[in-house]
């Protein structure tokens, strides 16, 4: 079954038909810059664009940065504040002519690696962080996800954690491999300390490359991995969520 996917990134927006049978994409995505101001007309405009671009008819499913509940957008910590409490849904469903899930951005990632990749299979407690503009999280127990968490927002030597540890935050600082990884292991001792998972998988835009970071990391309880749909698990999530409008 084909079902199309959106991920709305603070840098950029991503989308391609997945094939839910395999958990990956039909097709090569296609990527837009997120516009600047992130206002939703703006964005919306912008999903439309990626949709168009495959000619999809049927259920899409989008991702969002921040807090999602009943398809509204109750945060907005990366985007235009103009989402706060938008009708995500019925703002690119009217735009689309199309029926439309709306589920926060690293939830959506965090079901696709549960479901198809480096959680498959994995029971007790798993936590996926992305890292990108800033820092998402979802958390599962016994492969049931504890929605919404945001653990990009704790607060870690005085700020949000993403400020100090997002992979935006290696770029503003120009930090080394090295650098990032030490903010890195400050991050990841208070999640450990927080919530004791037995598995934790870093994805995002970042994942790619965890070859120059993941084995510059301090070792933890917790087993580190990365993600294996890499960037693309919040594409595939995203419609997973979608696939139960049709």
């Amino acid at each position: 079954m084909k079902v199309f996917g959106v991920d709305i990134g603070g840098s950029g927006i991503k989308g391609a038909p997945v094939d839910l049978d395999r958990g990956d994409l039909a097709e090569e995505r296609f990527k837009v810059l997120t516009p600047q101001p992130s206002a939703p007309a703006a964005v919306v405009e912008k999903v439309a664009e990626v949709v168009k671009q495959f000619a999809w008819q049927g259920p899409v499913g989008c991702t969002f940065p921040g807090v999602v509940l009943d398809g509204r957008t109750l945060t907005a910590a990366n985007v235009d504040h103009g989402w706060i409490n938008a009708d995500a849904e019925k703002l690119i469903s009217d735009a689309l002519g199309l029926p439309v899930a709306v589920v926060n951005d690293a939830d959506a990632a965090g079901i696709a690696e549960v479901n198809y990749g480096a959680g498959k299979g994995r029971k007790g407690v798993v936590l996926l962080l992305t890292f990108g503009t800033g820092i998402g999280s979802a958390l599962f127990v016994d492969g049931k996800l504890v929605p919404n968490t945001e653990l990009g927002h704790l607060e870690l030597k005085g700020k949000d954690a993403e400020r100090h540890a997002s992979s935006a935050a290696k770029e503003r600082h120009d930090l080394s491999w090295e650098q990032w990884a030490e903010r890195l292991d400050d991050y990841l001792a208070m999640v450990e300390m927080l919530f004791s998972p037995q598995l934790i998988i870093v994805g995002g835009g970042v994942s790619r490359k965890y070859q120059k970071f993941l084995p510059l990391l301090k070792p933890l309880r917790a087993e580190i991995v990365p993600a294996q749909l890499r960037n693309n698990a919040g594409i595939v999530g995203a419609a997973m969520a979608a696939a139960a409008l049709r």
